[in-house]
């Protein structure tokens, strides 16, 4: 089962009538960016988590894109058939994501004090650390070159494996901290 797409203007219809609008992009993503009435439940938290409707029968989901709630649109149409004990809602994708609901001229809260999401993080450290290396390596000294090799290597492996090293380290630092999340017991 998939969902309809619907434009931000008739997302915004339906919200003003409701339907519960659900941003599935990572919470730092959305504290720093997001559309008012929206609540955070990330794609990573789909499984275990309740859908936030309410009494609402409609849910609307959104992203940055549309491309990660179009990809997840069968994960995302079974969690609102188990919504509302089992009813179901009455579901659909936000086209283009909060980049169209802006274009559309419709509001968005924006929070520059909030971290960047730490995807975004991860690639300003890794193309900084390979463009500074291989600079280096081309002026300074050939063995500057490990700086991009050990870059590419490890972004293979973060591929591969789903495992980022330089996403554990940027955690760590202290304008993150507000990502982190506390550890069960």
């Amino acid at each position: 089962m998939s969902l309809k797409t619907i434009t931000p203007a008739d997302a915004k219809r339906l919200i003003d009538q409701g339907a519960v609008l659900v941003d599935v992009r990572d919470s730092a993503e959305h504290a720093r960016e997001r559309i008012p009435q929206a609540r955070n439940l990330s794609l990573s938290q789909l499984d275990e988590a309740e859908l936030p409707v309410g009494e609402s029968q409609t849910v609307l989901f959104h992203c940055k894109s549309g491309m990660r709630t179009l990809s997840n649109a069968d994960r995302l149409a079974a969690k609102a058939g188990e919504a509302k004990a089992g009813e179901g809602c009455e579901a659909f994708i936000v086209e283009g994501g909060i980049d169209a609901w802006r274009r559309a001229g419709l509001p968005v809260i924006e929070d520059k004090s909030a971290p960047l999401d730490l995807m975004r993080q991860v690639q300003i450290g890794a193309g900084s650390l390979a463009f500074v290396g291989t600079l280096a390596g081309a002026f300074v000294n050939p063995a500057f070159l490990i700086i991009p090799a050990f870059v590419g290597a490890g972004l293979t492996f973060a591929g591969v494996t789903g495992f980022c090293g330089m996403a554990r380290i940027l955690l760590l630092a202290p304008w993150n901290k507000s990502l982190r999340r506390p550890v069960a017991a």
